[in-house]
């Protein structure tokens, strides 16, 4: 059947030949399925050029799989479809000379910024209308960022936007004969991580361009940004708000405001941004008071009137035109082009790395224009680059350098687009850097500082000789994620590897597994520390970032004082929680500073915990208190009602001590670590325990102590292994079977004399110290591997 197909195919290609005026070749997307894909994707089939109405290749193309399946004669071809492929489709396509309706402000042309990979169908290159940006003046123009609690729909309204302007392709309508799940749906569509689909949280700010028909008669060019929404990533945010003159601000309609949405609402407003405000999941509260009381608070923190709030469900697409409506009336544009010509200012506050073409960097247009071919220089580095490719981002990577338009082939002022340079070393790409011509020097715009890490951690490879592998999978994570830090460190017990600086435990947690998923790295990561301030007698300060660099008790006779960061959290909350709350806090060393009732509840006799009054509590809380288990118990005592966020506060003195592990009177430096003194002695037993189960028995006895100097506050034994020496007696005198037991003895005692500092002890033991956490492995999970290593 397969070779039939082929004779087909090959008849209509020699029948176009015949029959054609001069050809030019051009890519087959259509779904090469029928006809064996993996021997057609990469042929290439002559399309007609010129105004004569149907390809015969075409043609016969679509018609040869229809007549060997049947057994009749040649069936009609197809209508063509009328509306623009969208982004996201991937075959399907079917090459006429017949014009194809499009709107007047798109060019429908193929898209070179997507490249082709023949030995895979579904990654053919996808043609689709590009805009024409000629047609976008400034004032057409509206760039924002949709800004939201963790879990409040962000990214599920950004697929419904995308959808609604025809950026992506809308999913299928429901088939009554099939079951819903079966209905093909758009899903983090701006989620380009595997982490991010697992998890389902925003880890990168993603942005898209879109183009929206306001009143049906004007386009408009409308810039997204989708921000990550959880306090660990908020220098993600902050170098999105660069691009953007206007927010969404989404509140879940069930929860009401949460401790991040008025983090969120406070970087906006410090930017002189237009925000809008809206109520999401309406659907799921519309029966209840929840949504109202949730309008009332946004209302009330916004100073607006309720009206002004839009009530919208962003799963079911219900009330998302009104958003777009909203953001093209209320939002500002850019500033208005001069009179005079302008010099290039362009902020980048973005990059990637592409294995092929280097550096791929996120700009926004301030001032001027950038074209292909134009010599930049960096404000920062100084360096000269020439543009070799530009384009728009919507969402995939869609060149404009080839637009049959030239005046589309231009980035301008208020756009958002990227550009390739030929950068290839990822060191010479900072986030907030200015891009301006080489002929023309500008001064900088303004620059952007990621956060400082707050949790420290080392990472160390799981084979000792994957080290340089490690630092090129690190340099080049990176570069998308310019809040980490990196500096090389070394362990006597584990080797070479790198003290990282994070915005949190969660922030460390997800560049772990970004090491793993994209870089196919196994690393050990080490129990995170804060930066801890220590002030001598001489006046000298000094920051240790590794607990290996703490001083001993010895060393701190030279200490005056240790400081410690210390953070202001925000815990909002139900009021009966409130008592729960307070006593976790406490027990972290928390001070109360305030508290404040954000609403008094939609009756006193509800029984729904959502409509009771809530409240929001300031706790002064030392940083390293919550980066361990902090969050997973408030979420446990509060049935997942509370919600989180905290801000730097300054540094307080603090009575620290490093603990030390020891593993057969050998200290460990990897498992380090600096608590506080009335904590110590709970925090040893609990290593020494966890050490206990995993480290396996070896033929020797096995010690594990804790301890602070020379002080040994806790202490476990691992048995050795022990033959039965005594099994071939049948009886006789006690004393034979005493003398073997003592002659087993010395031959222990000489071979652990031997085997100091031999001690095997398995990754799971890390892991184990480390507040318990899953590690994913390729040999399976660990509590198989340690039955395993156990027998």
């Amino acid at each position: 059947m397969l070779h039939e197909r082929a004779i087909a195919l090959a008849r209509a290609v020699r029948t176009a030949h015949l029959n054609a005026r001069p050809v030019a070749c051009k890519r087959v997307a259509a779904p090469l399925s029928s006809l064996g894909r993996d021997h057609f994707a990469a042929q290439w089939i002559p399309a007609r050029l010129g105004p004569k109405p149907v390809s015969h290749a075409t043609r016969a193309l679509s018609t040869s799989s229809a007549s060997h399946q049947s057994g009749t004669g040649p069936a009609k071809p197809p209508p063509v479809s009328r509306r623009p492929l969208s982004s996201t489709s991937r075959g399907d396509l079917e090459h006429t000379d017949e014009p194809r309706l499009t709107p007047p402000h798109f060019s429908t042309c193929d898209a070179p910024g997507l490249r082709p990979i023949n030995d895979d169908a579904d990654s053919q290159p996808v043609s689709r209308p590009l805009p024409r940006l000629g047609d976008f003046p400034p004032e057409r123009i509206r760039n924002f960022g949709v800004l939201a609690h963790i879990d409040s729909g962000k990214s599920t309204l950004s697929d419904r936007m995308l959808e609604m302007t025809g950026t992506i392709k809308r999913p299928a309508a429901p088939d009554p004969n099939k079951l819903a799940a079966d209905d093909a749906k758009n899903e983090q569509v701006l989620d380009t991580l595997k982490v991010e689909r697992e998890r389902g949280i925003t880890v990168r700010a993603q942005s898209a361009t879109m183009v929206y028909d306001h009143n049906g008669t004007e386009p408009y060019l409308l810039n997204l940004v989708d921000t990550p929404g959880h306090v660990d990533f908020s220098s993600e945010l902050l170098r999105s708000l660069l691009s953007c003159q206007g927010a969404v601000l989404l509140v879940d309609a069930g929860q009401g405001i949460q401790a991040q949405t008025l983090s969120v609402l406070d970087e906006a407003l410090n930017r002189g941004l237009t925000v809008v405000g809206a109520v999401n999941k309406w659907d799921l509260v519309k029966d209840d008071g929840r949504g109202e009381a949730a309008v009332e608070e946004l209302s009330d923190l916004l100073g607006c009137d309720p009206s002004e709030i839009l009530r919208i469900s962003a799963k079911t697409g219900w009330g998302v035109e009104s958003v777009l409506e909203a953001i093209v009336e209320r939002i500002p544009p850019p500033p208005p082009s001069a009179p005079k010509k302008e010099n290039l200012r362009a902020l980048a506050f973005d990059s990637w790395y592409d294995s092929f073409r280097g550096v791929v960097s996120l700009v926004s247009i301030h001032e001027g224009e950038l074209r292909k071919g134009d010599s930049l220089t960096s404000t920062t580095t100084g360096k000269a680059y020439t543009v070799l490719d530009i384009g728009i981002l919507s969402p995939g990577e869609l060149s404009i350098a080839t637009h049959p338009d030239p005046d589309s082939r231009v980035l301008r002022k208020g756009m958002v687009g990227w550009f390739v340079c030929g950068m290839k070393d990822p060191k010479e790409a900072f986030l907030g850097d200015t891009f301006h011509l080489t002929s023309a020097p500008m001064p900088p715009l303004e620059t952007f500082k990621p956060l400082k890490p707050m949790v420290f951690a080392g990472i160390y490879p799981l084979d000792p000789g994957g080290f340089s592998k490690l630092e090129d999978a690190i340099r080049r994570l990176t570069l998308t994620d310019r809040s980490v830090t990196v500096a090389r460190e070394s362990s006597s017990f584990l080797g070479q590897g790198f003290r990282l600086g994070f915005n949190g435990s969660l922030h460390m947690d997800v560049f772990r597994q970004r090491l793993e998923d994209e870089f196919d790295e196994e690393v050990i990561v080490t129990r995170p520390l804060v930066p801890v301030r220590l002030i001598y007698k001489d006046g000298s300060e000094k920051t240790i970032d590794n607990p290996a660099d703490f001083p001993d008790p010895g060393g701190l006779l030279k200490v005056t004082q240790v400081m410690e960061p210390m953070i202001r959290a925000t815990i909002v909350a139900p009021d009966e929680y409130m008592g729960p709350i307070m006593s976790l806090c406490t027990s972290h060393r928390g001070i109360p500073v305030s508290q404040t009732y954000l609403s008094t509840g939609s009756g006193t006799h509800s029984t729904s915990t959502a409509l009771k009054p809530r409240v929001s509590l300031i706790f002064s809380l030392p940083l390293s208190s919550i980066i361990t288990t902090f969050h997973s118990s408030l979420k446990s005592i509060t049935s997942g009602f509370a919600s989180f966020d905290y801000e730097e506060a300054p540094y307080e003195v603090s009575d620290l001590v490093r603990m030390n592990i020891l593993v057969s009177g050998q200290k460990i430096d990897a498992l380090c670590t600096v608590v506080h003194r009335s904590q110590v002695e709970k925090e040893g037993r609990e290593w020494a325990k966890r050490l206990r189960e995993v480290i396996p028995r070896q033929q020797h006895e096995v010690v594990i102590q804790a301890a602070v100097g020379s002080h040994i506050i806790a202490r476990e034994r691992i048995a050795p292994f022990r033959k039965d020496v005594t099994a071939p007696l049948y009886g006789g005198d006690v004393t034979r079977k005493m003398k073997l037991l003592a002659k087993q003895k010395v031959g222990k005692a000489r071979l652990k004399e031997r085997s100091i500092g031999r001690v095997t002890i398995p990754t799971e033991a890390f892991h184990a110290v480390l507040g318990g956490q899953e590690i994913k492995r390729k040999g399976g999970s660990g509590s198989a591997a340690e039955k395993k290593r156990r027998g």
